[in-house]
């Protein structure tokens, strides 16, 4: 993956939070206050690094996650908002994201988990962060679970 890049259009906040996590190799970044989004707690999060489908570039956001096995898995949640979110619009495009968790930077190929699998991570991210609830309830899309394997 290319080097990780902070796009213009982020939030303060979120800028923020990269510049921080991308300093420290996740020292300082990798715990995130969730009760700036309607959370309780730290709850961890990792830098995700897809490439643009419209701009071929490669962009790099922090999002929550949850362990699962040898990958992680993020929800791809937008607040509840009804479109998907840009990032991954990108990853269906191009499945092969960079990923960092604290000091660990690795490739992995994105996939959509579905069924069981979908419904037992669902549970598992819920547990980490409570809002994903409130925000499945405001869309009628269902909001995707994505799995990053390792490659």
């Amino acid at each position: 993956m290319s080097e990780s890049r902070i796009a213009d259009s982020l939030p303060e906040w979120i800028k923020d939070h990269l510049r921080r996590y991308l300093a420290t190799d996740g020292a300082d970044g990798h715990l995130w206050d969730a009760t700036l989004g309607g959370g309780t707690g730290m709850v961890p999060t990792l830098l995700l690094t897809t490439t643009g489908r419209k701009s071929g570039q490669p962009l790099t956001l922090p999002l929550i996650y949850g362990e699962y096995g040898d990958s992680v898995v993020v929800i791809a949640s937008k607040g509840g908002a009804p479109a998907h979110p840009a990032w991954y619009l990108n990853l269906e495009a191009q499945p092969e994201v960079g990923v960092q968790v604290k000091a660990d930077r690795f490739s992995a190929k994105a996939r959509t988990a579905s069924g069981a699998e979908r419904e037992m991570l669902w549970k598992q991210l819920v547990e980490i962060y409570h809002p994903y609830e409130k925000y499945q309830a405001a869309t009628a899309r269902e909001i995707p679970v994505v799995v990053l394997d390792r490659i």
